[in-house]
């Protein structure tokens, strides 16, 4: 990046592209410094609340899934299906479909745009979400659960990958984290609404889950009238021919800025030349993330993988534990529920901004060794009878504390390592590979663990999920990014740009 100066917003640095027809040439442009040196703002809490919503809606849909299964496998809840193929085969197919989402949306998101995909994908997903209340075989749960997952993977290739666009580098550890954690608020939401709709004093045995998913469509059209706010990424808008839209944004936002806080920005950092142009093929995709960056591909293979597996396995089976060894009501499953969601929130809430100051590398092996020992030692006690249904759910809330930190941080490592070009590509690929080893795999191993009520074979899922979170953490400490406060274009130089030499 150049030396530092401002512009007008015409000529060379103003973002006008020369050379070629069509939209498309060599642009310098000082977009990205002068996002990145933005003061934290109203417009930056709308970006937030538009876009960051979404993963409350997820951990709604997960979690109010996990304590229904048992509700949904009792006699008269209007459908045919067993607790095991809720947590196992409905919670594989969910993943599957976020993992095929993530994938078809990262695409058409890293080619049209981020506003485009996230409006699209948050439709297909309160659709296929009102459709679930609907069922009334077996199959149709299974189908448009694996639909509903479908439209939640893109929200997140699209979504992570607007936020890091969007926010300054100052704070884009810290609020992609609680953005990410934010997941967990949903959970909360989703535990406690479950007693509500699941007490057969209140509502039908075969109405209340259907009214369950009913709040999700609800939650979801709410945050779509948001979203309709949330702006295109200026970042995406100059590689893509759009300079002038890219300028005109950043220079209202700028001016926004200066009313509300009366005072003068500081100059932006450096300029940036890209050679614009319209997609980035996957060939070269692929050759720069597994060639250029093949230590950072791994980085980003071993927290998806450690974080999916431990995730998707006891957030769809916990519910099944408490039933199986504690004999806890379907009904009062919810309160358990609610008590981890709270420390999984509350980790990202609390050591979020640490990933900012002390940095990615010691937090993320950090979150990911300590929650694994944790793990380990929850293992041992439940493998000896030491815990009853409120202590393991005191173990799992401290546990998911440090996890949850940890888990966000992967989906922030595969969005500000890799170039512009390939983020959201990036992002759905290694959500889907990650989550399809550890995701997939995880409920339908964890539900046969757990379904036969032997304590040593649950004991061993424990020690699977505590293992893999500490070996992700060990590549972690070897080889992750010290990203804190830098630019995007600085951790990796956009493929686009005119002299590509990454610091």
């Amino acid at each position: 990046m150049g030396a530092p100066h401002d512009h007008d917003g015409t000529g060379p640095g103003g973002g006008e592209p020369s050379g070629t027809p069509g939209g498309y040439g060599t642009v310098t442009t000082a977009v990205p410094a002068r996002l990145d040196r933005l003061p934290w703002s109203r417009w930056h809490w709308m970006i937030v609340i538009g876009l960051g919503t979404v993963w409350i809606l997820d951990g709604f849909e997960v979690t109010i899934v996990g304590s229904m299964a048992a509700r949904l496998a009792e006699d008269g809840s209007g459908l045919d299906i067993s607790a095991a193929q809720v947590t196992g085969i409905a919670a594989a197919l969910y993943v599957a479909g976020a993992c095929s989402g993530a994938l078809f949306f990262g695409w058409l998101t890293d080619r049209h745009g981020r506003k485009k995909l996230f409006m699209i994908t948050l439709g297909v997903y309160l659709a296929a979400t009102a459709l679930t209340a609907l069922s009334f075989e077996s199959w149709w749960f299974f189908l448009f659960r694996f639909l509903t997952g479908f439209g939640i993977g893109g929200e997140y290739a699209a979504i992570n990958s607007a936020i890091d666009e969007l926010i300054p580098s100052f704070y884009r550890g810290r609020v992609d984290l609680i953005i990410n954690g934010s997941f967990w608020l949903g959970a909360i939401g989703g535990s406690l609404l479950s007693i509500v709709l699941l007490d057969t004093d209140v509502f039908a045995q075969d109405l209340g889950w259907r009214l369950a998913f009913g709040f999700g469509v609800v939650l979801g059209l709410v945050i779509l009238l948001v979203r309709r706010n949330v702006p295109e990424s200026p970042r995406w808008q100059f590689i893509h021919g759009r300079g002038q839209q890219a300028e005109g944004l950043v220079s209202g936002v700028e001016d926004e800025i200066r009313r509300d806080t009366g005072r003068e920005l500081p100059p932006p950092a450096g300029e940036i030349t890209i050679h614009q142009r319209k997609s980035i093929g996957f060939g070269l995709i692929a050759k720069t993330v597994f060639g250029r960056y093949r230590r950072r591909a791994i980085l980003g293979l071993s927290l998806f993988i450690g974080q999916a597996f431990l995730y998707n396995a006891i957030t769809f089976g916990f519910g099944s534990i408490l039933a199986t060894f504690f004999d806890v009501p379907s009904g009062n499953v919810g309160y358990f529920f609610a008590a981890i969601a709270a420390g999984n929130f509350l980790g990202p809430l609390l050591l979020g901004k640490l990933f900012d100051t002390v940095g990615r590398r010691v937090m993320i092996s950090g979150t990911y060794l300590l929650s694994g020992v944790l793990l380990f030692g929850t293992a041992y006690l439940f493998d000896n009878g030491h815990l009853s249904a409120n202590t393991l759910t005191a173990c799992w809330a401290v546990v998911l504390f440090f996890a949850s930190a940890g888990a966000s941080s992967a989906y922030l490592t595969v969005s500000e390592v890799f170039p512009m070009e390939t983020r959201a590509m990036s992002i759905a690929f290694f959500y889907a590979i990650g989550t399809a080893a550890g995701g997939i795999s995880g409920p339908l191993i964890f539900s046969k663990l757990t379904e036969s009520g032997v304590v040593g074979e649950t004991t061993l899922a424990f020690q699977i999920g505590a293992g893999l979170m500490c070996a992700a953490g060990l590549v972690a400490a070897a080889l992750a990014v010290p990203a804190e406060r830098r630019s995007l274009e600085d951790i990796a130089t956009p493929l686009s740009t005119a002299n590509r030499a990454d610091a």
